[in-house]
């Protein structure tokens, strides 16, 4: 019926808006700048991109779960008004671009490492990162774990795999 049909509609505006949301968030972050070093010290395109996608599944399936939680136990009127704050604040964010302070190490590694490295250095880079606050944040705002983490991946993935592209100056299928 019509509660069904409001409920997958809640369902495409949270992935839709998540991926929207992340993706732009994503532009001059610092895991954007880590994808290009990555790519540019180990010219693998396949590994750093199979690492980013499993970092992100990780790392934001943790951020929607805790948004999630969050709703259980934050009275409503509070949970509005921190969450509309909170937007205003990440929009801000966004609005400075990080820079990238680490060296990443080695040249002579392979595919499998280079994966290794790519999924550690992306996960501990997005902790705190303003695309996994936003995150817990749209899981708080629509209560939708399914949706949202399969939405802030593809996000994730629209920015920083042409970076992959980019840096190591080869086709991404390479």
């Amino acid at each position: 019926g019509s509660r069904s049909q409001a409920r997958r509609f809640l369902s495409v505006e949270a992935f839709a808006v998540s991926t929207g949301i992340v993706a732009l968030g994503e532009i001059g972050d610092k895991t954007q700048l880590l994808a290009l070093i990555l790519a540019a010290r180990y010219r693998a395109p396949r590994p750093i991109i199979a690492g980013i996608l499993v970092a992100t599944l990780a790392n934001h399936a943790a951020a929607a779960a805790l948004g999630a939680w969050l709703t259980r136990v934050v009275d409503p009127l509070w949970m509005r008004w921190g969450l509309g704050l909170s937007f205003i604040a990440v929009a801000l964010w966004m609005l400075v671009p990080d820079r990238a302070d680490d060296d990443v190490h080695g040249k002579d590694a392979t595919h499998a490492s280079v994966f290794w490295i790519t999924t550690v250095a992306f996960f501990l880079a997005e902790m705190g990162d303003k695309t996994q606050i936003a995150t817990v944040m749209l899981a708080a705002r629509f209560a939708a774990l399914i949706p949202l983490t399969p939405g802030t991946t593809p996000g994730m993935m629209v920015a920083n795999v042409p970076a992959v592209g980019g840096g190591s100056g080869t086709s991404i299928t390479a």
